[in-house]
C-alpha cells in the first residue's frame, strides 16, 4: 500500500515527472504481469472442475431418475395388489395377520393450494374422510390428523357430514359411530355434540389438530406454571416431566403409536413436538399422495418394529 509520505510527494511532483518516471515510480505496486503458461493452467483446471461437475450432476440425476421410476414401479404393484375396493372384508383381511395395530394413529396432511379456498378444502376432506373409513375398517380406534392451518377446524361440520358420507360408502349400515373433536373445540358425535355412546358396529374418535397446538401450547404451559410457582401456588419441585405430560395429554393429546407421513419429505410442519418423543413415524421416499397402500405398509412397518423405550 502506498504511504502517505510518498502519495504527497508523488502529488507535488507528478507535474515536474516524465511519463516514464511516473511509470517506474509505480511499477513496485502494480501485479505481476501473468505468463502464458499461467494462463493456460487456469483454463485448464478450469475446465477440469466443469468436467468434474457436469459428471456429478449427470450421476446424481441418473440416480434421481431411476430411484423415482423405482417408487413409482413399486407403488403401483402395490396399488394393484392390495386395493381395498371400498370392502371393509379386504381391509380386514389385509391386516388381520398383524401382531399388533396402533391405537392411536397420527397423520400429517397438507391443504393443498391454500388459496383456492373451497376448492382446496375438498380434496383435502375427500383425504380424511378415506384415511378415517381405512381405520374403521381397520379396527383402528384413535386418528388424529394434523393439518397445519387449521382449516380443518374451521369446518368441523362438514368435516363430520364428509367422513359419515364415506364411511356409510364402505360399511353402509354397519358404519361405526363417529366422533370428531378438536382442543379446546366441543366435540362432534353423530351430527350432535354429545358424548360418544357404545355402537356394535365400533366406534372411532377423530382429533383435529393444527399449528397452534404445538410448540405454542408449550409455551403457554410453560407461562402458567411459571406463574403459579411465582405466586407460591405450585413448588417448583412438583413440576416434573409426569406432571406436564398429564397437562400436555389432557390440554391437545396423548402420545400417537404411529405417525404416517403421506410427504415425498420428512417434514413435520410444526407438529405437535411433545407427542412424537416415543411415536414410530413411518414415511416412504418419494410418495407424493394419499394411497391405501401406503396406510397398509405402514401397519405392516409399525407390526413389525422393535420398542426399546430407552432400553
Amino acid at each position: 500500500m502506498v504511504a502517505a509520505r510518498e502519495r504527497e510527494t508523488y502529488r507535488q511532483d507528478a507535474g515536474k515527472l516524465t511519463v516514464g518516471q511516473r511509470e517506474q515510480l509505480l511499477k513496485p505496486y502494480l501485479p505481476a504481469k501473468a505468463s502464458s503458461t499461467s494462463t493456460i493452467r487456469m483454463f485448464v483446471k478450469a475446465q477440469l472442475h466443469l468436467l468434474v461437475f457436469t459428471i456429478i450432476h449427470m450421476v446424481f440425476s441418473l440416480y434421481i431418475r431411476l430411484r423415482l421410476a423405482y417408487h413409482v414401479v413399486l407403488d403401483r404393484v402395490f396399488a394393484v395388489l392390495y386395493y381395498h375396493h371400498r370392502a371393509p372384508e379386504l381391509i380386514k383381511q389385509d391386516v388381520k395377520n398383524l401382531d399388533r395395530l396402533p391405537h392411536h394413529l397420527s397423520v400429517i396432511l397438507e391443504l393443498k393450494g391454500e388459496g383456492q379456498g373451497l376448492a382446496g378444502l375438498e380434496g383435502l376432506l375427500d383425504e380424511v374422510a378415506e384415511i378415517s373409513a381405512w381405520c374403521a375398517c381397520a379396527g383402528i380406534p384413535m386418528l388424529s390428523i394434523y393439518e397445519r392451518t387449521g382449516f380443518l377446524k374451521m369446518h368441523m361440520p362438514t368435516t363430520h357430514r364428509t367422513v359419515s358420507s364415506k364411511m356409510h360408502a364402505y360399511s353402509g349400515k354397519c358404519s361405526p359411530s363417529l366422533q370428531i373433536q378438536a382442543p379446546h373445540v366441543p366435540s362432534f358425535l353423530n351430527g350432535d355434540e354429545s358424548d360418544p355412546s357404545s355402537s356394535p358396529s365400533g366406534h372411532l374418535s377423530i382429533l383435529l389438530l393444527s399449528a397452534e397446538d404445538g410448540r405454542s401450547t408449550l409455551v403457554d404451559l410453560t407461562k402458567t406454571l411459571a406463574e403459579m410457582a411465582q405466586r407460591s401456588k405450585l413448588s417448583p419441585n412438583d413440576i416434573s416431566l409426569d406432571l406436564i405430560d398429564a397437562e400436555i395429554t389432557e390440554s391437545v393429546m396423548g402420545e400417537p403409536d404411529l405417525l404416517i407421513l403421506f410427504s415425498p419429505d420428512v417434514e413435520l410442519q410444526g407438529y405437535p413436538p411433545w407427542q412424537v418423543r416415543l411415536t414410530e413415524i413411518f414415511h416412504i421416499q418419494d410418495n407424493t399422495g394419499v394411497e391405501y397402500q401406503v396406510f397398509l405398509r405402514a401397519l405392516h412397518n409399525f407390526a413389525k418394529a422393535d420398542m426399546k423405550f430407552g432400553r
